[in-house]
């Protein structure tokens, strides 16, 4: 009986034994991949160009509300119960919109930032892919996600920026 015990056991430590050496285990930090391939200068400039005319946009937007404002205190004393409702009722109005435009602009700004960035994001991921087939790797973790707590893997960070020849 504690011969089958013993077999099985040692059965058991050679089939977990094989399996371990079976999985090779790789760890990279995307973000830093992402970083150092060229396109993402052009995408940064891009992005804060883009950002540069919705900032401009607001600033008109802006400049017009301080005109209507700084009108509407001059000549307040002047106007009739009706016009300053009127005023009153335009400058709210307006400063809505502005709020409106942020907003927007916002939400705008972020889907313009993904839709720069998903062809390299692509590249990288198909670089990655490739690296991990030509070594044989079977996971590989992002590092730069913030949830892994250890890793005794091998960074293929290097390899992949030799895939692209960073």
């Amino acid at each position: 009986m504690i011969k089958k015990i013993l077999f099985a056991g040692l059965m058991l430590f050679s089939v977990a034994s094989f399996a371990q050496k079976t999985q090779k285990l790789g760890h990279i930090n995307s973000n830093e991949l992402l970083m150092a391939m060229p396109e993402r200068t052009k995408i940064q400039k891009d992005l804060e160009e883009y950002a540069k005319q919705l900032q401009s946009q607001l600033q008109t937007m802006e400049a017009e509300w301080q005109g209507k404002v700084q009108d509407f205190k001059a000549k307040e004393g002047q106007m009739t119960e009706l016009i300053r409702n009127t005023k009153v009722k335009e400058i709210t109005d307006l400063e809505q919109r502005i709020q409106d435009f942020q907003e927007t602009a916002q939400k705008d700004l972020q889907n313009k930032e993904g839709e720069l960035l998903q062809p390299l994001i692509d590249k990288a991921k198909k670089a990655i892919e490739d690296v991990a087939k030509e070594n044989g790797f079977t996971y590989i973790l992002d590092s730069s996600v913030g949830v892994l707590l250890y890793t005794a893997g091998e960074d293929i960070l290097p390899l992949v920026k030799k895939n692209l020849k960073l």
